[in-house]
């Protein structure tokens, strides 16, 4: 798991090797069977998105993530830390999941969850369409007991049929609620915007315990100030985190399958991110990145870097778990 001397193996050193050779492993880090087979945070994708409602192509997305990632570097100067010096991260693949039968599918990705987590690993997951975030959520329960959601989306995701089909990128929450895998005293939806099939859309999701805070919100309110609604929110609760790339405006995220105007801005939603540095991240996200419809990388690009502060966060708290300084949100950059 780790070097002889006792450090976690970090990435590739891009001042030997270029950036553009070799594996495009998440952040070039080290695969899993390079590392012993044992990890603290696995990076892992689940290229499936037979979910999807409108245009297909996320399976494609965790690669793409993967090969945007190769620019991304080891020390975080937002949340000053080295998260792969601080625990053992490593890309642990893929899930293989039947593309034409998605019962069948969502129980693979449960199963593979579960030997992750049993593992002692917490995960990092690249789809994939939102529909894997259920099994994912599933398997974090039954470790964690019911979780903290925090919901970045431009839609609500609890709906309950498409097709008559329960299991789908717009229900995977009304499911996971209906379950009691969630803690229903601290869900929210971040970035939601766009029209909706009718008002009892909204109705049904307040019954069901999520708070909104939409994309207009992050603008008026700023950034800042809805980080520290959610610290509040969530409390000290283990927080599962689950990102629709689709939370951010087509401009900075145009490969997706059924985007919408007026979202957040890739720095709106970074800087939320770091403001969640103190909360319990158990696992996380990030999805629906469809590289078919992306150019110049923009949607993989924000994708990879979303997935990236997210590390620190759950490097910092394994850190503080082995007796490390406690992980802690850091001002803005010019405050003091």
């Amino acid at each position: 798991m780790t070097t002889a001397s006792n450090e976690p193996v970090g990435p590739v050193d891009s001042s030997r090797i270029p950036r553009y050779a070799g594996p495009a492993t998440f952040a070039r880090l080290p695969r899993l069977d390079e590392v012993g087979g044992r990890t603290d945070v696995a990076v892992v994708g689940v290229p499936f998105d037979t979910g999807v409602s409108y245009r297909p192509g996320a399976r494609f997305g965790g690669n793409a993530i993967r090969e945007a990632s190769r620019l991304l570097r080891p020390y975080n100067p937002a949340q000053d830390a080295s998260p792969f010096a601080l625990a053992q991260v490593a890309d642990a693949g893929d899930i293989a999941a039947n593309p034409f039968n998605i019962n069948e599918a969502v129980e693979t990705i449960e199963a593979a969850a579960d030997d992750l987590l049993g593992s002692g690993a917490r995960m990092m997951t690249l789809g994939g369409d939102h529909t894997i975030a259920l099994p994912l959520l599933r398997s974090v329960a039954k470790k964690h007991g019911p979780v903290a959601l925090l919901h970045f989306d431009a839609h609500l995701d609890t709906w309950d049929t498409y097709f008559g089909a329960e299991y789908t990128h717009g229900t995977p929450f009304r499911r996971a609620v209906e379950e009691g895998i969630l803690d229903t005293s601290a869900l929210s939806h971040v970035g939601t915007r766009g029209p909706l099939y009718g008002k009892k859309d909204l109705t049904d999701d307040e019954k069901m315990g999520f708070g909104i805070v939409t994309s207009a919100d992050v603008y008026r309110r700023g950034a800042d100030e809805i980080a520290d609604q959610l610290r509040q929110r969530i409390g000290d609760r283990p927080l599962y985190i689950s990102i629709d790339i689709d939370c951010l405006d087509p401009a900075h995220a145009p490969g997706t399958g059924t985007p919408e105007a007026g979202g957040m801005t890739s720095r709106e939603l970074l800087e939320i991110l770091r403001g969640l540095a103190s909360c319990n991240l158990v696992s996380a996200d990030v999805v629906e990145v469809a590289p078919a419809y992306d150019h110049a990388e923009i949607t993989a690009v924000a994708a990879s870097h979303t997935a990236n502060p997210l590390t620190p966060n759950i490097s910092l708290q394994i850190a503080a778990a082995r007796g490390g300084p406690p992980p802690h949100t850091p001002p803005p950059p010019g405050r003091p």
